[in-house]
């Protein structure tokens, strides 16, 4: 490997975290896109169309993630007490303590990125790498 040009190790090393992961999420129940709006909910609650915003979905993808999320008792909805039409998404207990699992084993399993030395460090790496366009 250490004969490989980076964007193969880059491209490979992609793929086997990606898999990894997705083993972790499955296991959870979880998705990816439901990881990510799970992440915009620690903020505080949002309506579906400012959650589909953030995750930067459309409404009926979004719809489908908070069905799922709903169903895994991941989030809750309830009536916005300022507009009593909305319906706010907020993370529940169990949706907490999911997302942080899912953040622990990023940054600290061995077989994800907690391989990596320096954790904070490889992730500004890959955002300016990201960033260059």
């Amino acid at each position: 490997m250490r004969s490989w040009p980076t964007g193969r190790l880059l491209s490979v090393a992609a793929r086997l975290v990606e898999r990894r992961f997705h083993d972790f999420l499955a296991a959870h129940q979880l998705t990816h896109a439901g990881l990510i709006a799970l992440h915009h909910l620690t903020a505080g609650p949002l309506t579906q169309r400012e959650l589909a915003v953030a995750c930067r979905v459309t409404d009926q993808t979004m719809s489908r993630t908070i069905g799922h999320l709903l169903r895994s008792g991941y989030i809750g909805k309830r009536t916005d007490d300022r507009d009593r039409r909305r319906a706010l998404v907020e993370l529940t207990q169990r949706g907490t303590e999911v997302l942080a699992h899912a953040r622990e084993k990023e940054r600290d399993s061995g077989d994800l990125l907690g391989a990596v030395e320096d954790y904070a460090r490889f992730r500004e790496d890959l955002i300016k790498l990201i960033s260059i366009s």
